[in-house]
């Protein structure tokens, strides 16, 4: 027990370290760095919406940068196909049979830029590298790198030759982070810091140091309040079982138990970042938006009296508290 809380202390100093050199960088949307980075610690997937111009290609540069990762970046079209994204095989010259050339998606952290031009045909080729960490080409498997995160980026108010993300490909996603436009005193420092450039010398984390940390989060232990809380609310948010008839009314469907298990591994991650040994209620009450927000939809009521999901899911969140 001494070793583990050794290796726990020493991932709070770790991680406070690359948190503050990102959010440092990235300023003014410390809410988003410490959601992207619970999905780093989590090791899985982030769709991140915002309009042009935010920073989101900036923020998977830091990412790469102090997390030390071989990344790739993937800028999606509706003429891509999934070859160019999961690898090729080429006949050889000099004897029989094939090799395979693998694609961009063998890296460790990989960019999917407005992933919604892509087509659906191309968008499904992601789902079986997102979920099992692993592709297959002509019934061969071929295993991706550890970790293996997906940052995946998306445009909300273009919607012109773009395809929606299926419900399936969208469960994939850990969390649908929201980033919004920056408030005046930090657009400001964003404008005087443009000339001055990067100044810091931090050199982050090293993969091993960072798979031990995503190890230690299977250890957290979480209270049964706390899971209890989780399922009480996951629960509600579906119209057949919720308690709550604003639910009835506007939801369509709710998340799944998928959406549970990710809303319990979010809030270990959001306790390491937050220096705690366990999460509390105040975590998942934080994080619920993020998680769940992509795990349900509205019925066409809802978007007729102007309902959002996130006012939902903190109503609900509230009623139950």
């Amino acid at each position: 027990m001494h070793t583990i809380d050794k290796k726990i202390e020493q991932s709070f100093k770790t991680i406070e370290s690359v948190n503050n050199i990102i959010s440092e960088n990235f300023f003014g949307q410390k809410q988003v760095v410490d959601e992207v980075l619970s999905c780093v610690l989590c090791s899985d997937h982030a769709l991140i919406e915002g309009v042009p111009g935010l920073g989101k290609t900036l923020l998977f540069q830091l990412l790469s940068k102090y997390l030390n990762l071989k990344s790739n970046r993937i800028q999606c079209t509706p003429d891509l196909m999934p070859s160019d994204i999961l690898g090729t095989e080429i006949l050889n010259n000099n004897k029989e049979g094939f090799s395979f050339i693998k694609g961009p998606i063998f890296c460790q952290l990989l960019m999917i830029d407005e992933v919604n031009r892509a087509s659906p045909r191309t968008q499904s080729a992601f789902l079986q590298a997102m979920e099992e960490n692993e592709i297959s080409i002509s019934g061969k498997n071929f295993l991706l790198p550890k970790p293996f995160l997906v940052l995946a980026t998306q445009n909300p108010i273009e919607q012109e030759g773009t395809y929606n993300l299926p419900e399936a490909q969208l469960d994939r996603f850990l969390m649908k982070i929201k980033i919004n436009y920056p408030n005046e005193e930090t657009e400001k420092q964003i404008y005087s810091s443009k000339t001055s450039g990067n100044k810091q010398n931090n050199k982050g984390i090293n993969t091993k140091d960072l798979i031990d940390i995503i190890n230690i989060i299977d250890q957290i232990p979480i209270g049964k309040s706390v899971s209890d809380f989780v399922m009480k609310l996951v629960r509600n948010l579906r119209p057949e079982s919720s308690k709550f008839d604003y639910i009835k009314k506007y939801i369509q469907w709710g998340p799944g138990p998928r959406g549970g298990l990710a809303l319990l591994n979010v809030i270990k991650a959001r306790a390491l970042i937050k220096k705690k040994l366990s999460p509390t209620v105040s975590d998942i009450i934080n994080f619920a938006q993020p998680t769940l927000r992509h795990r349900i939809s509205l019925n066409f009521e809802a978007r007729a009296d102007l309902i959002k999901i996130d006012q939902m899911i903190k109503k609900v969140c509230e009623d139950l508290d």
